[in-house]
């Protein structure tokens, strides 16, 4: 019998799939970030709060992380969105590891690259995880529960992570800053200026793409080679 927990962490991640569907979530997005802008150092707060129970239900968290650099810049932003998305994360790897073991193997069973994660990552726990999530090998947040089930360390988790999650901020970051309007970025629009403006957003974007593709490639090839050693 799963634990009251489980239930109710199931029950609550069934309720947001649930608004996902049902609910005016663009409007509610929009109204968000005006409440958040207005309320200062109190609002990137709460913000930073959502994202990470946000994280923690399953929720993607690329709109919330284009609505912070939207919100606060790119560096505001990052520092809003990184520590957040690594909290989220740490909770969920608490989660797997200790509350719901048996669900999460079922989550990842599927996957045949686990087993040779699980048998990597022990002697080298940092660099595993820091390729993994520097590479998209495993989304995002699946990988958090699913490393709860490995035996890397909590330090070297969190600490790799932070690392790991660097390039993807600040590129969905980024993204946000070129959004110059709310409801536009509710809606999934792009901002639409002058011929300056369009070089600047389209050389940016094209810059940030290739730089992040890149340092993916990388970890990935790394990451093949760990694995097939392991």
């Amino acid at each position: 019998m799963p634990s009251r927990r489980v239930i109710v962490a199931a029950a609550a991640a069934l309720a947001a799939i649930a608004a996902a569907l049902l609910l005016p979530l663009g409007q509610w997005g929009t109204a968000l970030l005006a409440a958040v802008r207005d309320a200062g150092a109190a609002g990137a707060v709460l913000y930073g709060a959502i994202y990470a129970v946000a994280t923690v239900l399953w929720i993607p968290g690329s709109l919330l992380t284009i609505g912070a650099g939207f919100v606060y810049g790119l560096a505001g932003g990052t520092m809003v969105v990184l520590p957040s998305a690594v909290v989220g994360a740490t909770l969920a790897f608490v989660i797997g590891r200790f509350v719901a073991r048996d669900w999460v193997r079922a989550r990842v069973s599927g996957h045949a690259r686990m087993a040779a994660v699980h048998a990597a990552i022990g002697e080298h726990g940092f660099s595993i995880v820091l390729l993994l999530r520097l590479s998209p090998l495993f989304p995002f947040v699946l990988l958090n529960y699913a490393l709860g089930l490995t035996d890397v360390k909590l330090r070297e988790y969190v600490l790799a992570s932070a690392v790991g999650m660097i390039p993807g901020t600040f590129l969905f970051v980024y993204l946000g800053t070129l959004v110059t309007d709310a409801a536009a970025l509710a809606a999934g629009e792009r901002p639409d200026g002058g011929v300056a403006e369009k070089a600047l957003f389209w050389g940016g974007l094209v810059i940030t793409l290739v730089v992040t593709a890149w340092i993916s490639r990388l970890a990935r090839a790394r990451l093949d080679r760990a694995l097939r050693q392991a």
